[in-house]
């Protein structure tokens, strides 16, 4: 029960930041492009640390920890869009 209300309470105080970062609109290439480069395409970071060829841990993906990798990631998407539909241009090396 308390789990769920943790949940519940970080889910609450980060929903101003969900909508925020969902109604944002991209009309600029610059801030496009800039978007696409900062922002990954896969998540990164996996990593299993090894010593002497024994895996002594793996850390997750960080996407699994970030709050609003969704809401990020849609925002990448909204960028990769502007350029491709609005400006013309090949995103394939953002991809």
């Amino acid at each position: 029960m308390i789990s769920f209300i943790q949940t519940r309470l970080h889910n609450d105080l980060l929903h101003p930041v969900r909508q925020w970062l969902e109604t944002i609109e991209i009309h600029n290439s610059k801030l496009a492009h800039l978007l696409c480069k900062a922002i990954p395409a896969q998540c990164p970071f996996e990593r299993d640390i090894t010593l002497f060829s024994r895996k002594l841990f793996h850390i997750p993906p960080m996407c699994k920890l970030n709050p609003l990798y969704d809401e990020v990631v849609g925002l990448r998407f909204k960028a990769l869009c502007y350029l491709a539909d609005e400006c013309g241009e090949d995103v394939t090396a953002y991809c």
